[in-house]
């Protein structure tokens, strides 16, 4: 017997635990996508696997319900797979040594992988039953979501004859999704000239700060090291000269960064000076950021004399206006959902590589309009101060309907099941909605799912009771579509 086969629904946590047993890390999802296709095969549905691992599994509606618009069931098959340092799985060979406690259910030494697990479970739940009344059904399963979802990105979607979607990809039981941010990544590259400088080394830091996920806490006022870098870098230079050899900072686009640094060379007689202004500058930034980023650091370092290639004076100074006047942060805010960020970008990631300077954006915006003009803002103000710009992994936002009959129709039953209506919420995160959205014209989607706390952590819990409850949302949900 399964570890969880005392568990209810029963069949959803059998498919789930099946599904633990097959490793299915980003990158690695050749054996769960063969594991659906197997199911399908046995179930006598039609299935489509395409060269990316993606599965899409067709199933006829319940007697009754023929004349019904088809309805999309989606998630995603990959995890992100994390481990304690004592921890003896491998997360590319090994399946998850699962438990049942307290009314959760976990993975001891790993993360659980319910986003997106339990998802995949509820689909070939309903696929396998022969009782559950629904319309036709196109299950679509895709691979690589949280590393860009590029499975929903190579998808072919033009099997798909429905226009109805409830993606199972959400981790908050009472929350009804029903947008997203769409989004770009923007390389900004400066070209670096050098020359050689003789002086003290010294190296100006940046840390202590909060940092976050830059889709979930753009808002919070968090300060960005590579942006409060260069502030520090612009007003050590009205004190004293110094040449600039490198600027770092941050390690993902999608991430505030939490510290940064600059590798400076100095004048002897300058050092009191500089030393003097960086701890003035720590106590100005100290001040601004005394609630949002109570622990932040300013330092300056010295190293001993000597001789390296700097930035020549033009570049240093282009490079320094570049990270205090390119936009960073929030842009605009929604005008239909109150506190959602409409439109940002972050620098995340800060590099001196060789001859040049390169600076990394994430640019998200739930209108597309806006993304368009933050990017050609963002490659005007790059170019003005003699860079390039180039954007890679493009991906359409989610945007709110007005006019949704899924979202009152989802609505309208959870306030029965539940007694109290849901949240209806939209983020400024990327999710699969929004590509589908884009591929799929007249899209009505929402995407919901149970309780699963601290995803992508060796502490992920998948609440068994929320399962149940969420199980009986989504049969009523498509026992109403029909």
């Amino acid at each position: 017997m399964g570890v969880l086969s005392e568990l209810e629904p029963a069949s959803v946590f059998r498919y789930f635990e099946e599904i633990c047993a097959i490793p299915h890390g980003s990158g690695n999802t050749k054996q769960i996508s063969d594991y659906c296709v197997r199911f399908a095969v046995a179930h006598g549905l039609r299935y489509i696997q395409d060269e990316c691992n993606n599965v899409i599994i067709f199933k006829d509606a319940a007697a009754g319900y023929e004349k019904a618009r088809p309805v999309i069931l989606q998630g995603h098959l990959d995890m992100v797979c994390e481990k304690t340092a004592d921890s003896a799985v491998d997360p590319e060979k090994d399946g998850l040594a699962l438990r049942a406690e307290e009314g959760v259910v976990f993975a001891e030494g790993t993360t659980l992988g319910g986003d997106d697990g339990i998802a995949i479970a509820y689909a070939l739940a309903i696929l396998a039953a022969d009782d559950i009344p629904h319309p036709p059904l196109e299950v679509v399963l895709t691979v690589d979501e949280e590393i860009g979802m590029l499975g929903a990105a190579g998808l072919d979607c033009s099997p798909l004859k429905g226009r109805i979607m409830l993606n199972l990809d959400s981790e908050e039981e009472g929350v009804l999704l029903v947008g997203c941010a769409g989004g770009v990544n923007a390389v900004c590259r400066f070209p670096v000239l050098r020359r050689a400088a003789d002086g003290v080394e010294a190296v100006l830091e940046i840390g202590g700060l909060i940092g976050g996920h830059s889709g979930v806490e753009i808002h919070k006022g968090r300060a960005n090291a590579n942006v409060l870098l260069g502030r520090a870098l612009k007003e050590l230079r009205k004190a004293v000269p110094y040449a600039l050899v490198s600027v770092s900072g941050g390690l993902k686009d999608n991430a505030i960064p939490r510290e940064a640094a600059a590798r400076l060379v100095l004048r002897p007689e300058d050092l009191e000076a500089a030393k003097k202004l960086t701890v003035e500058c720590h106590e100005l930034f100290a001040a601004e950021y005394r609630d949002a980023d109570p622990q932040l650091a300013l330092k300056l370092s010295f190293g001993g004399e000597g001789s390296c290639r700097a930035m020549e004076e033009g570049c240093a100074e282009r490079i320094v206006s570049a990270l205090t006047e390119l936009p960073n942060g929030v842009q605009s805010m929604s005008g239909e959902i109150p506190g959602l960020v409409q439109t940002s970008l972050n620098m995340g990631i800060l590099q001196t590589a060789g001859d040049e300077v390169v600076m990394s954006y994430s640019v998200r915006s739930s209108v597309g309009a806006e993304k368009k003009e933050l990017v050609d803002r963002l490659a005007a103000l790059t170019a003005r101060f003699g860079g390039t710009m180039n954007c890679t992994g493009d991906y359409p936002a989610w945007e709110y309907r007005r006019d949704s009959l899924l979202r009152e129709l989802m609505i309208e039953v959870f306030e029965r099941q539940y007694g109290y209506p849901p949240s209806v919420e939209a983020i400024h995160a990327g999710v699969e909605c929004g590509l589908f959205a884009g591929k799929l014209p007249e899209l009505d989607c929402v995407s919901f799912g149970p309780n699963i706390r601290d995803i992508h952590t060796t502490e992920e819990r998948l609440e068994i009771a929320s399962v149940q409850r969420t199980w009986n949302y989504v049969l009523e949900v498509l026992r109403r579509l029909g």
